[in-house]
């Protein structure tokens, strides 16, 4: 598997990582559990307990090798690493997709991942503040204000007049709730 990672990942070899078998820059250790350790049950359960209790601020990560042998035990093993540890397991083909995995954990740190998208740039997308803007009493500051402090348009729309008095003052509090809670033909 060191052969594979070579491929732009400095190794550094320590004698002290506890239980885990690499712990990489980003944060994230490693747990490699191999087609022998699966069906030689060579105490990899215990070894996979100690790596849990390990008191660490990584995010822990456990690969499986999955091949033709170990596939009739994953679902035991998948079993007892997610659902009793509370784990996360990827499986993999064997060494050399782990080393691949791996170093694409490494380099795909430094790139921003174009999925994530925080709470508050989400709510200030231009729809989203046009929409607030429609709410009689809000112009454009008042709804950056809102959408600032509340994660979600039904967070805003459940808001009580007390917790959007001191975001936009009394009277457009009151305004906001009114709108937001009046009833409509189709409800009474």
């Amino acid at each position: 598997m060191l052969s594979s990672l070579c491929g732009g990942v400095k190794i550094l070899f320590e004698n002290e990582l506890g239980v885990a078998d690499f712990h990489l820059a980003n944060k994230i250790c490693i747990l490699y559990v191999s087609e022998c350790d699966i069906i030689a049950a060579n105490s990899y359960k215990r070894k996979l307990v100690r790596y849990r209790n390990a008191s660490s601020s990584f995010q822990k990560l456990v690969l499986v090798e999955n091949t033709r042998l170990s596939e009739q035990y994953l679902s035991i093993v998948q079993k007892f690493v997610v659902f009793d540890l509370g784990l996360t397991l990827l499986p993999v083909s064997g060494q050399s997709e782990a080393s691949q995995l791996i170093t694409q954990i490494v380099h795909g740190d430094s790139r921003e991942n174009p999925f994530r998208r925080t709470s508050s740039s989400r709510l200030l997308d231009p729809v989203v503040l046009s929409l607030v803007q429609q709410v009689p009493g809000v112009g454009r500051v008042k709804a950056l204000a809102l959408l600032q402090h509340f994660s979600s348009i039904r967070q805003l729309c459940n808001a009580a007049p007390s917790e959007l008095e001191p975001i936009v003052g009394q009277a457009a509090a009151q305004q906001i709730h009114s709108f937001f809670n009046k009833p409509t033909a189709a409800g009474t």
